[in-house]
């Protein structure tokens, strides 16, 4: 094993990596590091400016290169392309067309919040961070927190290679140990006479991913698992060129296009692993997720439960990359 020490944007990360075949362990960048990198605001307006541009600033409504910098005020540029007339030319800043635009809040806060969420194996609550922050309220650290993980869909997508495990999971707790307004229609019935004006409370949600062996995982929240929805999202994930698609006893895959090799596992039969069957990588996915949503958020709604599975997905698929902060800003 050797050490490795790779400069990415003047921040120093040890990289421990045995061969080029091998998984390599990849150290982020530590909080010292980060206070080298960046030290004041002026630091953090031109990291972001490397990162969004790096061939110069560029017009984000027509794409046109031709701008003219602001000499008024500081990190805003004009465009004559596609403002009304060479008197009145389009007006806007390195934050337009961002998640950082019309925030009011320091871009290093957000810089360092999001190195947080990147470097917590099972993510950080917003609350974590208004208290650290000392935000004027929970709502700000929860707005900042929101929208770092919207930018962290991934819009570089391609279909899985390889040797692919495709499984499904549930979110939420069981429902009989939930409060009586929030318990289904089934279980109050099964209790007792149903008291007046109560709500009809929801199950758990249901999440499906595909993860490729030694690759990426692409998940994303469905509604009803039955077979259309599980193949379709199958076809839609794995490349038709797979070599194999693991997945458990669960009938509706077998529905699953023919072109494709496709093989199961018994789970019901205690059935875990059949030579290079099995589908362990994508449960030890739902295993940190849930451990995430357990022990970090405690609760995450159904409404947002996409934006959660967005940054779990992008730090899993970041796991060896030596610049996974610089890669998130860019797609901020």
């Amino acid at each position: 094993m050797r050490l490795l020490t790779t400069t990415v944007d003047s921040a120093k990360i040890l990289v421990m990596s045995k061969s080029k075949d091998q998984t390599r362990f990849v150290r982020q960048m530590t909080l010292g590091q980060f206070d080298r990198l960046f030290p004041d605001e002026q630091s953090c307006w031109t990291y972001l400016l490397l990162r969004r541009w790096p061939d110069g600033p560029h017009c984000p409504r027509c794409d046109n290169t031709k701008v003219y910098e602001s000499t008024a005020r500081p990190w805003h540029w004009q465009c004559k392309k596609c403002g009304k007339d060479n008197r009145s030319p389009y007006r806007f800043s390195l934050k337009t067309k961002t998640i950082f635009e019309e925030t009011k809040m320091p871009l290093r806060s957000w810089f360092k919040a999001l190195h947080l969420m990147l470097t917590s194996k099972k993510g950080i609550s917003a609350l974590q961070i208004h208290r650290m922050f000392g935000t004027g309220s929970y709502r700000s650290a929860w707005y900042m927190c929101m929208r770092l993980r919207a930018g962290m869909k991934d819009p570089d997508f391609r279909k899985l290679m390889g040797i692919v495990e495709v499984d499904e999971t549930y979110i939420g707790g069981k429902d009989r140990n939930r409060h009586w307004s929030k318990k289904s229609r089934q279980q109050r019935d099964a209790a007792g006479p149903q008291k007046l004006g109560e709500s009809i409370g929801f199950g758990k949600v249901g999440v499906i991913g595909a993860i490729e062996r030694k690759g990426s995982v692409v998940c994303k929240m469905i509604g009803e698992a039955d077979a259309r929805t599980l193949a379709g999202f199958v076809h839609h994930t794995v490349n038709e060129k797979v070599s194999l698609v693991a997945t458990d006893d669960n009938r509706a895959y077998d529905y699953i296009d023919r072109r494709i090799r496709h093989e199961s596992v018994n789970h019901s039969q205690r059935e875990y692993v059949r030579g290079e069957i099995h589908t362990n990588n994508i449960e030890s996915f739902w295993a940190l997720l849930k451990r995430g949503i357990v022990g970090t958020y405690h609760n995450v709604s159904k409404k947002y439960l996409p934006l959660y599975l967005a940054e779990f997905q992008f730090r899993y698929n970041n796991r060896s990359n030596p610049d996974i902060f610089g890669e998130a800003v860019r797609g901020c």
